[in-house]
């Protein structure tokens, strides 16, 4: 049986930098990858730019993880983003940093991060098996080896890094969860995460293909919606609507979660970064609204000041005519229809309660959310092995020994701008030394 100090399961992010880090740590490392390349996933990253990390401080990456922060503290710290930038340069990936912090290559090309690992890997001797595995070989409960589909390969230690369940046509079909699963380790639940929005109606399939910038977004559960107050004018101008029920509410309570950003109307809902984040904190079994403001840059006086000077200069035109300086050409008839305002209205007979009804739109426009997207769309799978189960400081197994988890197999998610990641270098460094370290205690293993 061949042997081996480190088997590496899973040729992604993950396991390609945990081979690398213990190739150079000095371990004998195979990496083991199912697929006819590695990285699959990481060439579709970022839109096939990927984003691989966020130039900030590591603490500041915590406060972008939403699921298990604490577990991250020591891999953060020991390895971090400016550890990240500076691995790819002397690897020849020169990165930029754009908007948010957020790191590129400069190619603007995925390949420049895929090829830079693969120049890593040859740099660290780590030798790449065309394989997949199925179990992780255990003796006197202890890590022995691997049982892949071309045959059981011996190693003190093996790390799993398969990933989630998230585009699975890369090679994420869940082996690791069932691997662990077997070595008695708990699964929390895999779902999307960082997942696209299905609306509960129709507003947003109008409007396909628009994307809004710097809009600001709250998250709220919906039962928040049940208990909407109608604010001054509101209740008027609807009743005046043919005494149709409201187009929209405005949400009250505190928000699930908020955000600056972009995001985008799709032919099913809402995409985009502020969406794919929000989406990171709701739960199962609840519906949730989505409110946009669409003019975060102006309080209410203003916006009404913004609105009156816009009648003002249109005042023979119609009501659906004179918005085109606050809203996008695509967005106006929706905005009509939800305000309850005839289009063919003159801007000099819209009232004062119906102007109200335009601001309020503007500053609350909701969108009543049925659920996600599937999770085979979802950018990463929140869930995982559990992390109490699993030493922060080693990545290392408290069930087996000798059994080492990195990436996004393990229960922690954080949003979108390089956060994701960046978990997977600091936890494959984290996994990998340690499991170097452990063979070199351990040389008879």
């Amino acid at each position: 049986m061949e042997r081996y100090d480190v088997v590496v399961c899973g040729g992604g992010a993950a396991g390609m930098f945990a081979a690398i880090q213990a190739g150079y740590a000095g371990a004998r490392v195979l990496l083991l990858e199912p697929n006819d390349r590695l990285g699959r996933k990481l060439f579709i990253t970022g839109k096939g730019r990927c984003n691989l990390t966020n130039r900030c401080a590591w603490q500041e990456v915590l406060k972008n993880v939403p699921r298990n922060p604490r577990f991250l503290y020591s891999a953060l710290s020991g390895f971090t983003p400016e550890d990240t930038i500076t691995f790819f340069e002397a690897h020849g990936c020169e990165t930029k940093t754009e908007r948010g912090n957020r790191v590129f290559p400069v190619s603007d090309k995925s390949a420049s991060v895929v090829e830079a690992l693969k120049t890593a890997l040859e740099y660290a001797g780590v030798e790449i098996r065309r394989a997949r595995a199925r179990e992780v070989l255990t003796e006197n409960g202890k890590v022995r080896g691997v049982r892949t589909d071309r045959g059981e390969l011996a190693a003190a230690a093996v790390i799993l890094a398969t990933g989630g369940m998230s585009y699975p046509a890369t090679g994420s079909t869940g082996d690791g969860y069932r691997m662990a699963k077997a070595l008695g380790h708990t699964i929390v639940s895999p779902v999307g995460s960082l997942v696209p929005m299905v609306e509960d109606g129709d507003f947003c399939s109008k409007m396909q293909g628009l994307a809004l910038k710097n809009v600001n977004v709250c998250l709220f559960e919906s039962d928040f919606c049940e208990a909407c107050r109608d604010r001054q004018g509101l209740t008027a101008s609807f009743q005046a609507a043919q005494n149709k029920e409201p187009a929209f509410r405005v949400p009250v309570g505190k928000p699930v979660f908020e955000e600056f950003g972009e995001l985008l109307f799709t032919h099913f809902g809402l995409s985009g970064p502020v969406i794919l984040s929000a989406s990171a904190h709701m739960e199962q079994g609840k519906t949730y609204i989505i409110s946009i403001d669409l003019k975060p840059a102006l309080d209410e006086e203003k916006l009404d000041a913004r609105i009156l000077r816009d009648f003002s200069e249109s005042k023979n035109r119609s009501f659906e005519n004179a918005l085109s300086g606050l809203y996008p050409k695509t967005m106006i008839p929706v905005v009509v229809a939800r305000t309850g305002i005839p289009g063919n209205t003159k801007v000099n007979a819209v009232t004062r309660e119906q102007r109200r009804t335009l601001l309020e739109l503007t500053k609350h426009f909701t969108v009543k959310i049925s659920g996600l997207r599937p999770v085979e769309e979802a950018i990463i799978t929140s869930g995982g092995v559990n992390t109490k189960e699993i030493d922060p400081r080693t990545m290392e197994s408290k069930l087996v020994p000798g059994l080492y988890f990195a990436g996004e197999l393990i229960d922690v998610d954080a949003y979108t701008g390089g956060f994701n990641l960046q978990i997977a270098w600091s936890t494959a460094c984290a996994a990998a030394n340690a499991a170097a370290q452990n063979t070199a205690r351990n040389p008879e293993l």
